[in-house]
């Protein structure tokens, strides 16, 4: 057999079955002539000129490589010899490099192991410190390309992203479901809902005499349509609207703002206070009990009760037209607005007189519940 580096296709004749029945007898015969322990002391020189597949018969004899550095020696070698022979180096670097790391891990002793603690830096792997020396990078999978195509194309839209998330971080208040202070406030009244001041304004204006206002309700489909409309966060509202004409749907708006509030308007913390103060017995003691928790409602719930109040007492005025008395408006709004965040069965059975009497007895008196006057008992 001469002398020379085998080419690349008897290379891979060996890899790839991993078997020495395709060698010939003769160099059967020379590897006896060295013994395993040899192999460490084989220059490169001598990989030439005996031949590269008769070396490679004491390392597969051997079993593996000595350490890593003699690992990635041979490896150079095998990287050299395709090059000599005008054998595509990629292969060589693919199949026949992957099949020296394979028979290296599988037979390199548990001592060597590398050590894979957090605590320091962990080596390069042997196939990747060879691929880094010899400028290969590593062969990857389209998956693996298409997921690194995915992050990149996502950091750089990163900014854009954030740029965005800034501009609409500010949104503009809706109406219905947030909290009083939440809500576009009027122009006149910075305490008061812009929708609360425009539905009063409208009944104001056409249905002081409408017989059974707030008692007849509007269209759902429409009042519908009108919430979807101001929770987009429509700063002026156009009372020339269609839809703004019918008294029964504005009044049923005006409901429905206050049913749907997340506080109520006598709110959580002093719902049961309410209740208590309105079933003092003495008179007047009662009506400086509510007086006062009225009085200590945060500012957007005490100023907004004190609009509603004088609107609803402004439409008890105009009863006799009407047929919305005092009591009738109370039956209406003393379940919206004397309430709780989570209502239940039994609240609403046990306090609901408490409920009609409390609304009942601020549209009777509003001008000395929300005035400086002294105090008076109950009429």
């Amino acid at each position: 057999m001469p002398s020379r580096v085998p080419s690349l296709r008897m290379l891979r004749s060996f890899f790839t079955d991993g078997s020495l029945d395709s060698l010939g007898a003769s160099e059967d015969a020379r590897s006896k002539r060295h013994s395993t322990s040899d192999l460490s002391d084989v220059p490169f020189s001598a990989v030439r000129k005996e031949g590269w597949l008769h070396c490679k018969q004491i390392l597969t004899k051997k079993g593996k490589a000595e350490d890593r550095e003699d690992m990635l020696a041979w490896i150079k070698v095998i990287r050299e010899n395709s090059k000599a022979e005008g054998e595509d180096p990629g292969f060589a670097s693919q199949a026949l490099i992957s099949k020296k790391l394979n028979d290296y891990r599988k037979v390199s002793p548990a001592g060597t192991k590398p050590d894979s603690s957090p605590k320091g830096p962990r080596g390069l792997g042997i196939r990747a410190e060879f691929l880094k020396q010899t400028g290969t990078s590593t062969p990857r999978s389209p998956r693996q390309d298409a997921a690194v195509m995915k992050d990149e194309s996502s950091s750089q839209k990163a900014p854009w992203g954030i740029n965005i998330m800034k501009k609409n971080k500010k949104s503009t208040p809706r109406a219905f479901g947030v909290r009083l202070e939440d809500c576009q406030p009027a122009p006149d009244n910075k305490n008061v809902p812009l929708i609360v001041e425009a539905c009063c304004k409208v009944v104001e204006d056409r249905g002081l005499e409408y017989m059974g206002i707030y008692r007849v309700p509007g269209n759902n489909a429409v009042v519908s349509s009108l919430q979807e409309q101001l929770n987009k966060g429509a700063t002026e509202i156009n009372l020339q609207d269609e839809r703004w004409q019918d008294l029964n749907v504005i009044s049923s708006l005006l409901k429905s703002f206050f049913r749907k509030l997340p506080e109520p308007l006598f709110t959580d913390d002093k719902y049961n206070d309410f209740i208590e103060a309105n079933r003092i017995e003495d008179a007047s003691e009662r009506m400086r009990t509510l007086r006062k928790l009225i009085r200590d409602l945060p500012g957007h719930y005490y100023e907004t009760l004190k609009f509603l109040v004088g609107h609803l007492k402004t439409i008890a005025d105009h009863s006799e037209k009407n047929k919305m008395e005092p009591r009738n408006l109370a039956l209406v709004f003393g379940p919206t607005l004397v309430r709780t965040s989570e209502d239940n069965m039994t609240d609403m059975v046990t306090h609901m007189p408490d409920r009609y009497k409390i609304v009942e007895t601020l549209i009777q008196h509003s001008d000395w519940f929300f005035s400086d006057k002294e105090d008076k008992g109950e009429k």
